[in-house]
């Protein structure tokens, strides 16, 4: 029997880094499809439109489906009787596959990983190291499972230990129903169940590789306790009328998948594990046969979608020559094609800006009356401005909208998901308008991006405050100039009865 070498391990890796940074899994763009064929919500509809035709245009381009590109989380699964060639640890050879798939010059992915996580947070460049866990399995192969999963979506994590005559499915819904659309549904739900604390979280990550079969479960009908709570808990979720993006629609989850362990008698340990609408793995074995090979989509599990209709009645924004009231006609839910100038900043810049304003430095960059999108962009390859550029999650900008909206003047915020209530009275207040891109639409959006220059704080990389040109880049009001949110009323519309 051939063994397994280092090199095998390194070139898998880094080519399913690699494949999964631009093709959805098929069962995933299946389920996608038929959630958009059926959805009524017109706002979910077109997000779910706007995913679909962007997870096409990653494909066909090979550039990242979000600019999240992900921390690399990576399962190993060790036949007793593998032969191996292996003379360093498996984190250290996972490792040097994440740094060469990520700096990867045709299609190089954001670097997301920062070390020294309580304190400096400095960027380690290379998205390295990996969340690897290695189990030892019967058989002779090892099997990796290699996933990139979003901040957003990871950041979503709960974890309880209910009494052990608690509903999980009650616990699931309540604790989703709370989660608010910063994890980018329409997605998936992983759930772990019993065993310990680490083991419970465990079970829920790696319950979201299997494949989506929710459909064909509920033809068949539930033939365990695991199949019917699952069912359930679907059909809760998806009641609850959150929908795509938080929008308000008919589906919110489109499969749930559930993994259980024995327990202590005293103890009920439940982890819930969501993925985005950018959900990204490939399993594949290894033998000593070489180096996997993947097997990419084929192009007709894509529907062919067109924007025509969807965007014929849009409002087009001149973001140069906006006005307060012009702001104040938005109405939330409504579809915006924006053009015109717009700033970028996301967390550290506004950091960096707050302790500036402390310090009584002059800032580099005016916001009166301006828009800033909230971005991470992915770095431009060849002709590109820009690389894949959706929003990333506005909620955690919350504690600065004081600063920016009533101190620095700032007209428009752009991001994903909902805000605060604070932000939302402060929006109010200031007579301005909060918008949201789709998250999981990064490349269709960076499309959008004509020119790109970088105004302030480069040495932030990719948190840099950039100024975009835009041509009719789609967003939805998401909070009006009256305090109203779409995160509020879609849901509410949508929600069906207990």
């Amino acid at each position: 029997m051939p063994a397994i070498t280092e090199d095998h391990v390194t070139d898998s890796v880094a080519d399913a880094l690699q494949f999964i940074s631009y093709y959805h899994p098929a069962d995933f763009i299946r389920a996608m499809a038929n959630a958009w064929r059926t959805e009524q919500s017109a706002a979910a509809r077109d997000a779910m439109a706007q995913i679909l035709v962007n997870s096409r245009m990653a494909a066909l381009g090979r550039r990242p489906i979000c600019q999240d590109t992900g921390v690399v989380n990576v399962t190993a699964r060790i036949g007793v009787q593998a032969q191996l060639d292996w003379r360093r640890p498996l984190q250290d050879i996972v490792d040097d596959a994440v740094r060469r798939a990520y700096r990867n010059s045709d299609n190089p992915l954001r670097a997301s990983v920062v070390a020294d996580p309580f304190g400096r947070r400095g960027n380690t460049g290379d998205n390295a190291p990996a969340m690897l866990h290695v189990e030892m399995v019967a058989g002779d192969k090892v099997d990796f499972d290699v996933s990139a999963k979003g901040g957003g979506s990871e950041n979503k994590t709960r974890f309880a230990v209910l009494n052990p005559s608690a509903s999980v499915a009650d616990w699931v819904v309540e604790t989703v129903e709370k989660m608010g659309a910063g994890w980018c549904p329409p997605g998936i739900l992983g759930i772990g169940i019993g065993g310990s604390v680490d083991k419970a979280m465990v079970m829920a990550k790696q319950a979201l590789n299997e494949p989506i079969d929710a459909t064909g479960l509920r033809a068949r009908g539930p033939q365990t306790p695991e199949e019917a709570l699952r069912l359930e808990i679907i059909d809760r979720v998806n009641a609850l009328g959150i929908g795509a993006q938080g929008l308000g629609g008919q589906t919110t989850v489109l499969d749930v998948k559930l993994r259980s362990f024995p327990t202590h008698a005293a103890s009920l340990p439940v982890a819930l594990v969501p993925n985005c609408a950018a959900t990204r793995h490939v399993h594949f074995s290894l033998d000593g046969g070489g180096p996997a090979r993947l097997e990419a989509p084929d192009l007709s599990d894509w529907p062919e979608l067109d924007f025509g209709d969807a965007w014929k009645d849009a409002r087009r924004v001149d973001l140069d020559s906006l006005t307060r009231d012009q702001i104040a006609s938005w109405q939330p839910g409504e579809t915006l094609l924006l053009s015109g100038h717009l700033l970028t900043g996301r967390d550290a810049a506004h950091r960096r800006i707050e302790q500036m304003l402390a310090a009584g430095e002059e800032l580099p960059v005016s916001f009166r009356d301006r828009a800033i999108y909230y971005v991470g962009p992915v770095d431009p390859v060849g002709d590109e401005i820009v690389g894949p550029a959706g929003p990333t999650t506005s909620t955690r900008m919350d504690r600065y909208s004081d600063m920016m909206l009533e101190r620095l003047g700032v007209a428009v915020m752009m991001g994903k998901a909902e805000r605060g209530p604070a932000t939302v009275e402060a929006i109010a207040r200031n007579k301005a308008a909060y918008l949201i891109a789709v998250g999981g639409a990064a490349y269709l959006v960076s499309k959008a991006i004509r020119e790109a220059r970088v105004l302030a704080f480069e040495d932030l990389g990719m948190e840099a405050i950039h100024e975009f040109t835009l041509k009719d880049m789609p967003v939805t009001v998401a909070v009006d100039a009256r305090g109203s949110s779409v995160h509020e009323s879609g849901p509410r519309m949508w929600r069906m009865p207990a």
